[in-house]
């Protein structure tokens, strides 16, 4: 499905609608909001009358919206409260059965996410992501300079996609020729059943995602007969916390697809939406053009702006209290970072794309607290190379339709964006 051949009129219809409609029927769970771009006035009418809200029976259940950014904050901060562990439901708003929820440590609490996560954390530690850069900037480099003049082109195909699945193959030590299936995987462990697309059961998902645990398995084994390396599976196959993760095949591949999904949607969606942000506000980019030192202050403001992860979802372990409403234990509780990234109160001016904002990094696109995308270094550092390198070669690239967007309420994704880069 692509997006609404009239967006502006989509939109107003979208601003009707959030206005009308009472309070109890808003469903901000739908995802085709966010696949035709018109979330907006949903999340404004939720922040300014009911900033703690309550949907009975929507499209994903039952759930609390919590849509402006202290209160984000608040539930972010108390793991011991808010609870991220799959069996209790995990971090999305989809209530998966049991059999098909994949524990990993981003769905843990502490202590074990601690333990967990502290194993993979030194690839992205300050000296390797030094160590990293040479690489980066060569790819970026030979990508761009590919990429054809004076005719459209698809920027997510041939750029986005291409530059995030070839960092995954750094991260993970895998095979470069092999590099589409790591891209495969990541679309197929997000992909939501009701997208009209390959994946249309839970059984589906996890049918082709058993060859990405017979990949993985083969792999570890090699890597844990020898001396420990510097990819992720190395690091999994011999850290303490971790040398038995894949004698269960379901937490592995919870795993595996949360270290796949981390490194790829975050980063190529960023790469597709900055790109589009900055298409469509020519003064920022003009502003950038004369200042390219401004690249460190945009490259947070694209990923603020584009808020590539929409939500994540916890579970309250006991009664409890958020912004004037009672929340009782096994309620499903919904941070929308896409909301709290553009509320009023915590963030000047949010629905302007500012290349050049005071405190760029006041966001929440990469959570908070314990759960902090562990990458959020590696993706910045990734995005800043590639705008530098597009600085120094495209006076101009010209959007020559709207986007495509993908039907999830997880994922901030653009799947399609067609492209010019005049000579």
């Amino acid at each position: 499905m692509n997006a609404p051949v009239n967006y502006d009129s989509a939109l107003e219809e979208a601003r009707r609608d959030a206005a009308s409609l009472p309070l109890s029927e808003i469903d901000v769970s739908d995802p085709t909001l966010f696949q035709n771009d018109v979330y907006y006035p949903y999340f404004e009418r939720l922040r300014r009358e009911a900033p703690v809200h309550y949907r009975k029976d929507g499209k994903y259940g039952s759930f609390w919206s919590v849509t402006k950014f202290k209160d984000i904050m608040a539930v972010e901060t108390r793991p011991d409260i808010f609870s991220s562990e799959a069996k209790r439901g995990g971090i999305s708003i989809t209530d998966r059965p049991m059999e098909f929820r994949r524990s990993s440590f981003i769905s843990m609490d502490p202590p074990r996410h601690d333990e967990q996560r502290k194993v993979v954390s030194p690839i992205v530690a300050p000296a390797n992501l030094n160590n990293m850069s040479g690489i980066i900037r060569e790819r970026v480099c030979r990508v761009l300079d590919s990429l054809p003049r004076d005719e459209p082109f698809d920027w997510v195909k041939l750029v986005s996609i291409e530059l995030t699945t070839l960092m995954l193959t750094t991260l993970f030590g895998f095979p470069e020729e092999n590099r589409h299936k790591l891209t495969y995987w990541s679309d197929v462990a997000t992909q939501d059943v009701n997208a009209g697309g390959e994946v249309d059961s839970e059984e589906k998902r996890l049918e082709i995602l058993t060859d990405a645990v017979r990949t993985f398995t083969a792999m570890w084994h090699d890597r844990a007969a020898k001396p420990p390396g510097f990819d992720l599976i190395s690091m999994l196959a011999h850290g303490e916390a971790t040398k038995n993760l894949v004698n269960d095949p379901a937490e592995f591949l919870g795993n595996l697809t949360l270290l796949i999904v981390g490194g790829n949607d975050t980063t190529r969606n960023s790469m597709s939406g900055g790109l589009w942000a900055m298409c469509k506000n020519p003064a920022e980019w003009q502003k950038l053009r004369e200042d390219p030192s401004l690249v460190t202050s945009l490259v947070p403001e694209i990923i603020r702006w584009q808020s590539p992860i929409v939500h994540m979802r916890r579970t309250a372990v006991v009664d409890t209290e958020l912004g004037g409403q009672h929340i009782k234990a096994g309620d499903k509780v919904v941070m929308w970072y896409i909301s709290g990234n553009r509320d009023e109160d915590s963030i000047d001016r949010p629905n302007e794309f500012i290349v050049d904002r005071a405190r760029p990094r006041h966001h929440l696109s990469f959570g908070f607290g314990v759960h902090r995308c562990v990458g959020n270094r590696l993706a910045e550092m990734q995005l800043i190379t590639l705008w530098e390198e597009m600085l120094k070669r495209f006076p101009r690239i010209e959007l020559l339709e709207e986007p495509e967007r993908i039907y999830s309420n997880f994922i901030h994704g653009i799947s399609r964006m067609m492209v010019r880069i005049p000579s």
